[in-house]
């Protein structure tokens, strides 16, 4: 797919974030913003701001996520993070879970047409897949409140692994307001990081919940993977 000449060329920082992978992320805006329009996914308002508002927006979260970890990203829709992370960080296997059809034939097209080979996408709810699927980190970006997120994905990650949610200027308060859920379904008081310091102004603030592993786990679980 050539890119569209409305697509905006990257900034200079792109390449510190996907190196010799550029190329590829540039595939991926082209496609936002030509059929990522078209199929209702984002709006044509975005176009000149796909790199810093978008992509860069959701690349940045890598920092938090170890080498080769297993991600799912819930209602991925466009692709945000799934397809952003995937490219940057080819270490990764991503599932990217959605319930819409169309959606879900987009996230197909776009993945061949990139050759995520990494990329699993599944069509489904995340309630649906409780008990089914996990990963080391469950991802989601606009998705529902902090309370709600937590009921949806903390089941899909594993012991000693992390759901990193990706918020605005609403995380503390989300934060306080899902503080007892968090701590039933297992996780780590809710904490708030900033990505992207250097790469996007303002940097992308996530809210990580750690979810710990057991005594019996502790021997299996790969030790010193996570920086933050």
């Amino acid at each position: 797919m050539g890119r569209s000449a409305s697509v905006p060329s990257p900034p200079a920082v792109a390449e510190q974030v996907f190196a010799q992978r550029l190329a590829v992320a540039e595939q991926f805006a082209a496609h936002l913003a030509d059929t990522g329009i078209s199929h209702g996914l984002i709006g044509p308002r975005e176009v000149p701001r796909l790199w810093e508002r978008h992509i860069l927006n959701c690349a940045v979260i890598a920092e938090v996520i170890p080498q080769g970890a297993s991600v799912i990203d819930v209602g991925s829709g466009a692709g945000l993070p799934g397809l952003a992370l995937a490219v940057a960080r080819p270490d990764l296997t991503v599932t990217l879970v959605e319930p819409m059809e169309r959606r879900t034939t987009w996230l197909e097209t776009v993945r061949d047409d990139l050759a995520l080979d990494s990329v699993v996408i599944v069509r489904a709810r995340a309630e649906e897949l409780h008990g089914k699927l996990t990963a080391d980190v469950v991802t989601a970006r606009a998705v529902a409140a902090l309370d709600k997120l937590a009921r949806w994905c903390l089941p899909l990650v594993e012991p000693g692994g992390r759901l990193v949610a990706m918020k605005g200027s609403s995380a503390p308060r989300e934060i306080t307001a899902a503080a007892k859920t968090v701590r039933r379904l297992g996780g780590e008081p809710a904490r708030i990081v900033e990505c992207g310091r250097d790469v996007v102004d303002p940097p992308t603030t996530v809210v990580i919940v750690d979810k710990p592993i057991s005594h019996v786990q502790r021997g299996k679980h790969r030790a010193g993977r996570w920086n933050l």
